[in-house]
């Protein structure tokens, strides 16, 4: 009696559920979406003009490239956001010598302790340090911020739908409401604090935008820098500190494709080989 108390009450369940499934799927399909300023005027993410030089199956570093960008990331990004899973050696793949890495690493200052004292510090940094960040907490950071904590940086194009083109677009993207969202929606308004950006989810962004005019940083190399330019090549160094083995994977797998692809030939051979001779028996009836 237990046993089928128990199987009508599963029963009993799962047909409820089936129930309540069928008719969310019914309310879905036939309701109508809700016009909304998000939903009307958000923007897909889009690549610069002239595409990516590590993306397709044989893409490669742009090396002048991911050098500005780490220029315009620690002359703009850094003074809100840390990099703490980057390594001030890892600069090395950037082009640069080991004397001009421990160079480089010496422009920054991360927390230490005084070996005399045993107090805490800030120190010039080494080769082996991590990018620091540029607040003490959470709570600092908020507090600098608008409540709005900024995030780290090390692996922002990994942990964003359309990672590298999202923050491409978003750093170019900063406008104007145009005319014709609050022709449409009278209502909208960019509440003070926040700044209007089509290809944030939301619109309206807590984070100003860092790149504001040309010229903002100045290049070694004598590239022009103009604001799609600075977003292109921070962008670019962003990909590089979230996969920085992402060309040299690409540059292996094509040998280990050629050697499974030429292994696969080599078997069957060797199976057509083996087999020749062996006639297959005939069947009776």
């Amino acid at each position: 009696m237990v046993r089928l108390l128990a199987i009508g009450a599963g029963l009993l369940f799962t047909f409820v559920v089936m129930i309540s499934f069928v008719a969310d799927a019914y309310n879905a399909a036939t309701t109508e979406a809700e016009e909304s300023p998000e939903y009307a005027f958000h923007l897909e993410a889009r690549a610069p003009e002239g595409g990516w030089s590590f993306t397709g199956p044989i893409g490669t570093w742009d090396i002048g490239q991911l050098q500005r960008g780490y220029k315009v990331y620690k002359e703009v990004c850094s003074a809100c956001h840390g990099l703490k899973y980057v390594a001030f050696r890892n600069l090395a793949d950037l082009g640069y010598t080991e004397n001009q890495v421990r160079a480089e690493a010496a422009t920054w200052q991360v927390p230490g302790i005084d070996p005399a004292t045993g107090e805490a510090v800030m120190r010039a940094a080494e080769p082996t340090d991590y990018f620091p960040s540029p607040y003490p907490n959470d709570v600092a950071a908020a507090a600098a911020n608008n409540n709005a904590i900024p995030p780290d940086l090390s692996l922002i194009t990994k942990a964003r739908h359309h990672g590298t083109d999202y923050v491409y677009s978003l750093l170019a993207g900063y406008q104007p409401i145009p005319a014709e969202l609050t022709e449409e929606f009278p209502d909208f308004r960019t509440p003070e604090g926040l700044y209007f950006n089509p290809y944030f989810a939301y619109l309206n962004i807590a984070m100003a935008p860092p790149l504001t005019s040309t010229g903002q940083v100045t290049f070694d190399d004598g590239t022009e820098a103009t604001i799609p330019q600075m977003s292109e090549d921070v962008t670019a160094f962003l990909t590089w500190a979230a996969e920085p083995t992402l060309v040299k994977r690409k540059q292996t797998g094509w040998p280990v494709l050629i050697f499974l692809v030429f292994a696969t030939v080599l078997a069957w051979m060797a199976k057509r080989q083996i087999w020749s001779a062996v006639k297959p028996a005939k069947r009776k009836d």
